[in-house]
């Protein structure tokens, strides 16, 4: 089987492990539904996802010592785990107070703000078809968070503020790559998430049950498989064909919502959503053509 996938185009390989991660990215989404349901404090399921992913980087940890953190550039890794931290906090927050079609479309703002950013950032030249997927973008927000609109205000800003922080995942990537290896990002980011989050999952602790510890453990050890898929993906083939498929996590969410929490997001809410992810593939598709 591994052979016929692989023997696959590589656009269609692609797209096939872009499709799995948001899948995976949906099944995270409705485990923190789930979990927090059940009543484990989100710094408990931070603290898992975060030691998940550095039980993922372990084995680079454990082929190349501690000299995988050998860095001259340890402000930049503190300030990519910073973000990532700030990131997953406000992102699994915000699930607490919107359902789960909103809180996802929301998070795909982070294209918009990274556009917006590269510019004086990255010193990048922002083309036009990248200035129209964030303005068409933004237009979408507007439309979602119209007055009268039933989004409360404070779920919104907590969901833009983890795409707002998601910017500095990305940017910092962006410039940590032209000099970092890729291992060496992992194993810093692994490590500065978690030190990160403890604090807080000590200080939120709660005693849980064997079902809750068992549901913990899954979903750390399964949730950072996306960056191994999305990674794979764009290895596989050509970014502009691949990138796009990673919003089908959307349509997953919609779905899940419906049918196991009766979730169905008003006309307004569904018309600003759309004109989000439609701004969201412009600015990955011209992004990645860019690139």
């Amino acid at each position: 089987m591994f052979r016929r996938f692989a023997s696959l185009p590589g656009n269609l390989r692609g797209a096939i492990l872009m499709s799995l991660g948001a899948v995976l990215f949906a099944v995270e989404a409705l485990f923190i539904r789930w979990m927090s349901e059940r009543g484990i404090p989100t710094t408990t399921q931070l603290l898992a996802r975060s030691l998940g992913q550095l039980v993922w980087v372990l084995p680079l940890i454990a082929a190349g010592g501690l000299a995988v953190f050998r860095t001259r550039r340890a402000g930049l890794h503190l300030l990519r785990g910073l973000s990532s931290a700030a990131t997953w906090g406000l992102y699994f927050l915000s699930f607490a107070f919107l359902d789960l079609a909103t809180a996802t479309v929301l998070s795909f703002t982070n294209v918009m703000f990274t556009t917006m950013l590269a510019g004086p950032v990255l010193g990048e030249r922002v083309g036009a078809a990248r200035w129209a997927g964030t303005l068409i973008g933004l237009a979408g927000v507007a439309v979602m968070l119209r007055p009268g609109t039933e989004v409360p205000v404070l779920g919104a800003l907590v969901a833009l503020g983890a795409a707002l922080a998601w910017c500095g995942i990305t940017l910092t990537s962006r410039m940590l790559s032209r000099t970092e290896r890729t291992e060496t990002v992992l194993a810093w980011v692994g490590l500065v998430t978690s030190l990160c989050v403890l604090p807080f999952a000590l200080w939120g602790w709660r005693p849980i049950g064997a079902g809750d510890a068992l549901i913990l453990l899954v979903f750390g050890l399964l949730t950072p498989g996306i960056i191994w898929f999305v990674t794979e993906a764009l290895r596989a083939g050509e970014a502009s064909a691949v990138a796009p498929f990673q919003y089908l996590r959307l349509v997953v969410i919609m779905g899940f919502g419906w049918l196991l929490f009766a979730e169905i997001p008003d006309l307004w809410a569904l018309a600003g959503a759309a004109i989000i992810l439609t701004g969201a593939v412009i600015v990955t598709i011209a992004e990645a053509r860019r690139r």
